[in-house]
């Protein structure tokens, strides 16, 4: 057996190589599809791919129960029910004027003064006559008294013959004219009384007072203006202040013919003011007035204030609510109200979608009183926050959402 060489053995490497591209290109392949892959899922997780969803939104206030229980809305303007313009009841020129425009005043408060000379000078006249009314008086009782002495020392003499008919009747004349000398004295003093009264009256009308506890709303004179009760010219003034008393405002409102069933004396009331907006007013029906506006098919109708207040002041924007029923005392507070509809619930919790930066983000919530068809929040959200209105069933946490209408 002839010898065999192995060193001349060789293996065609040839056939068995494989191009290199070959094996690269599912390598590559496997590289981008994992790479894909991952992209994807950092999207998904970053919740970039979501679809979106059309969602409509409420934004997050402060609301009142009272909301929930009101049957009727109306406007009107905050009226004072006593309000007088004050003037003097004779024409002088002011010398003094005491109060100014927000100024309280109590009755019988020196308002302002006219000029008192001529006031002055009838009054010390009429005390003058007074006292000589009341000389002549005591004058004529004097002469009374001595007739009457003179009278009955006649009768004594008549009596017993030492005087004549024709002397004694001479003697009861002059009694009578003495009689009725005083009498007309007594009638004297009375009328310079009177007379002096009056001049104490016109004297006092000089001072120019506040007919009731009010305050001062407009000040319409100064000093060295004539005022007058007529105001007849142009340069003369007829009040010198109007004032108004606080303690009767209320407010007036029309009502529709058509809403006036739905309006009743005693029926409570919430009343908010433009000037006042965080502010809410307790108040009752006093009065619906028994006349109808043809104009306006309306009737007037006054809302009494059950809450005073140093801040409300007549002639200011009112809008009052008209209530089914009185507000409690813990529903006066406001409070974060929702539509039920915004509340889901998740898991056995309840929560709101809060719409930020075009997402809608799953917020937990703690739910309160239900008011109708409100419930309170009392956690969770913060009042400008925006929430999905009617959240759908499907809708999650992270979700893109286009708001409709924007």
């Amino acid at each position: 057996m002839p010898e065999i060489d192995l060193s001349k053995l060789k293996i065609d490497k040839s056939e068995l190589a494989v191009p290199s591209a070959k094996l690269a290109r599912p390598r590559w392949w496997l590289v981008a599809a994992a790479l894909i892959f991952l992209g994807m899922a950092l999207l998904f997780g970053k919740k970039i791919l979501l679809p979106t969803w059309q969602v409509e939104v409420t934004t997050i206030s402060e609301s009142y129960p009272s909301q929930a229980l009101t049957v009727l809305t109306a406007s009107g303007y905050v009226v004072a029910q006593r309000r007088a313009a004050v003037s003097s009841k004779i024409t002088g020129r002011l010398v003094s004027v005491a109060v100014e425009e927000g100024s309280r005043v109590v009755k019988g408060q020196v308002i302002a003064r006219l000029d008192e000379a001529d006031a002055v000078s009838a009054l010390n006249q009429a005390k003058a006559n007074l006292r000589v009314a009341r000389f002549n008086l005591e004058q004529a009782r004097a002469e009374l008294s001595e007739t009457a002495r003179v009278l009955n020392r006649s009768e004594q003499m008549l009596s017993r013959g030492f005087l004549s008919q024709a002397d004694y009747d001479a003697v009861k004349a002059r009694y009578q004219k003495a009689s009725a000398a005083a009498s007309a004295a007594e009638a004297a003093v009375e009328a310079q009384r009177a007379a002096f009264e009056g001049a104490k009256i016109s004297f006092d009308h000089t001072f120019i007072r506040a007919p009731f506890d009010a305050v001062v709303l407009t000040k319409n004179a100064d000093i060295g203006d004539v005022v007058t009760p007529l105001g007849a010219a142009a340069n003369i003034k007829a009040a010198v202040v109007t004032i108004a008393d606080l303690g009767s405002l209320q407010v007036e409102v029309d009502i529709s013919e058509s809403n006036l069933e739905k309006v009743n004396i005693g029926q409570a009331c919430e009343i908010q003011l433009d000037a006042l907006p965080r502010a809410r007013f307790r108040g009752v029906v006093h009065m619906i007035v028994p006349t109808v506006d043809r104009a306006k098919a309306a009737i007037m109708v006054k809302i009494r204030f059950l809450d005073q207040d140093s801040r409300i002041l007549p002639d200011m924007s009112a809008k009052v609510n008209f209530l089914s029923r009185p507000l409690r005392d813990e529903e006066r507070r406001p409070r974060i109200l929702l539509s039920q509809s915004a509340v889901v619930s998740r898991q056995g919790k309840k929560a709101v979608f809060v719409v930020r930066d075009g997402r809608a983000i799953e917020r937990p919530v703690t739910v309160g009183s239900r008011f109708a068809d409100l419930v309170e929040v009392a956690s969770g959200v913060a009042v400008g926050d925006r929430v999905v209105a009617r959240p759908d069933e499907k809708l999650r946490d992270g979700a893109r959402v286009k708001i409709l209408g924007e």
